[in-house]
């Protein structure tokens, strides 16, 4: 028997929003990828999305999200370690066909398992305090941040 899916409380919608950006983001270095545009110049775009929408994202999650569950529960170390590498690869020196690719498939299997597994679990555990603790700390998602070089356009 298949289940319903969970509706996501509010107070963790802004969150979910964020990530549906974060698939289109990884959407984008697809369609520059395939139209071999410079890594260099998908690059600067990835670094501008970590600093205004992907830092303080994970920040929010990590300190609010998380918290809810154990410090050593497998999801919640799996999703840390998951920032750590994102971290990682988007602030390196340069970039490469290579290394965007990981860096959106480490993005979207991050955006996947939160989705389909982290979130529907912290939902479940969450006292009604905690939950308003994140709706106060985080009521509006962040912002598409406009970026004049469509280069997923060209």
């Amino acid at each position: 028997m298949e289940t319903k899916p969970l509706k996501r409380h509010p107070a963790l919608q802004p969150l979910s929003k964020e990530h549906h950006f974060a698939l289109l983001l990884c959407w984008k270095f697809r369609r520059g990828l395939e139209r071999q545009i410079d890594p260099e110049r998908i690059g600067r775009y990835v670094k501008e999305m970590w600093t205004h929408q992907l830092e303080p994202h994970f920040a929010i999650e990590e300190e609010y999200v998380f918290a809810i569950l154990e410090e050593d529960h497998k999801l919640v170390q799996e999703a840390i370690g998951q920032h750590r590498s994102l971290k990682r690869l988007i602030l390196q020196d340069s970039f490469t066909e290579k290394s965007l690719n990981r860096i959106e498939e480490t993005l979207e299997a991050h955006i996947r398992l939160e989705e389909r597994q982290l979130f529907p679990l912290v939902q479940k555990a969450a006292s009604k305090e905690q939950l308003e603790r994140i709706q106060v700390k985080h009521d509006h998602p962040i912002a598409e941040l406009p970026w004049e070089d469509e280069f997923w356009k060209t």
